[in-house]
């Protein structure tokens, strides 16, 4: 006997709307196996993680700080993947981002004008969609996989900025550590008290680009291309769409996006570049993307949930004396969930007879 996977009819509208929920709801189950197995309670597990973290004002504030890039970044995942085009390497594009947005601090600390803030969000945008127009050009030029190339691409990303904070950018200041010059009051985002909670410019921003591209998906030639070229790109053809341009552009707003979200995280948390300027965002952004069901509301709803995680991991690290690596376990677990949930709602699991079996049969 083997399963064996049949494709649905039709897919059930209501349970693609439960599903996210249903992955939510079985991974938190997971967590309390976990939390048990380590000799916890379960519930005081539960609680700790996913809970306790948005029970004070300082919690909700670093909720939003930490969702926001993921929101952002996740926006632009779900252009590539409604196009079929399968971005991976958001997390290297983030970093080339901040490398090339913190130029103007860097090298030039002298020019201090209200357009330094604007200017590195602008360069980091564009060295975020150059960077990601490599695995878009090796695709549509040499037909290369786009995924193990966007992949390895994060790896030359992260060394190149290792290896700029230790040698050229290394600051003379810095007693020896592998550290830039810290950016000047004009290159860093300053946070405001919002009926307690102190939020800086980049949560707007946010909410904004949520939505401009839910009015794009949904209303704009520009959506209707994506949406037909991915689920489609013979019918994309016939109806005059370009699945080269089509690629061209996804990768680039999207490498534009995180690159726009990795100045921010450094303009707002950390000030000046290091060797590590984001704890995987690139990342956790492609579970955000999938668990927010590739629609821009979704992915503000999912980039709330999955920040969470982060806080809960410091939470039970401090609380209960448990690794916060389990953040990123739970985090993967949900992940596998909310894929195992999309597969059931295409597909449906059949019980057929193996070879001895059919041979029985005949």
């Amino acid at each position: 006997m083997r399963l064996e996977l049949v494709k649905r009819p039709q897919k059930s509208r209501l349970m693609s709307v439960l599903s996210p929920i249903v992955a939510v709801a079985l991974t938190v189950v997971f967590a309390g196996i976990v939390f048990a197995a380590q000799g916890h309670s379960p519930f005081t597990g539960i609680w700790y993680f996913f809970l306790e973290p948005i029970t004070s004002l300082w919690g909700v504030e670093q909720l939003i700080t930490k969702a926001t890039p993921l929101v952002i970044i996740a926006l632009g995942l779900s252009v590539c993947y409604l196009s079929n085009n399968w971005n991976i390497g958001a997390e290297g594009q983030l970093t080339i981002g901040a490398i090339v947005g913190s130029i103007l601090p860097i090298l030039f600390p002298d020019f201090v004008s209200p357009v330094v803030l604007p200017l590195m969000l602008l360069m980091a945008m564009a060295g975020g969609a150059l960077f990601a127009l490599i695995p878009a050009k090796l695709k549509t030029v040499f037909g290369t996989n786009e995924i193990l190339t966007s992949l390895m691409l994060v790896y030359c990303s992260n060394l190149f900025l290792d290896w700029m904070v230790r040698g050229p950018w290394r600051s003379p200041q810095g007693y020896n550590f592998p550290i830039t010059i810290d950016f000047h009051e004009w290159a860093v985002l300053s946070a405001v008290d919002v009926g307690g909670i102190y939020l800086n410019l980049s949560a707007p921003i946010a909410l904004l680009l949520v939505a401009i591209l839910a009015v794009v998906m949904r209303s704009t030639l520009k959506g209707f291309e994506i949406r037909v070229l991915g689920q489609s790109p013979r019918a994309g053809s016939f109806a005059g769409f370009s699945n080269r341009r089509m690629t061209a552009f996804a990768f680039a707003l999207s490498g534009a996006l995180a690159g726009l979200a990795g100045m921010m995280v450094v303009m707002s948390e950390i000030g000046k570049l290091q060797p590590v300027i984001s704890p995987g965002y690139g990342f956790t952004a492609i579970i955000v993307a999938f668990l927010g069901r590739l629609n821009p509301v979704g992915i503000l709803i999912a980039g709330l949930v999955i920040a969470s995680s982060y806080l809960g991991g410091e939470a039970i690290q401090t609380s209960l004396q448990m690794s916060s690596k389990l953040a990123t376990v739970i985090q993967g677990v949900l992940l596998f969930f909310v894929l195992a949930a999309d597969t059931l709602i295409l597909y449906k699991v059949r019980l057929v007879p193996g070879r001895e079996g059919e041979r029985a049969h005949a």
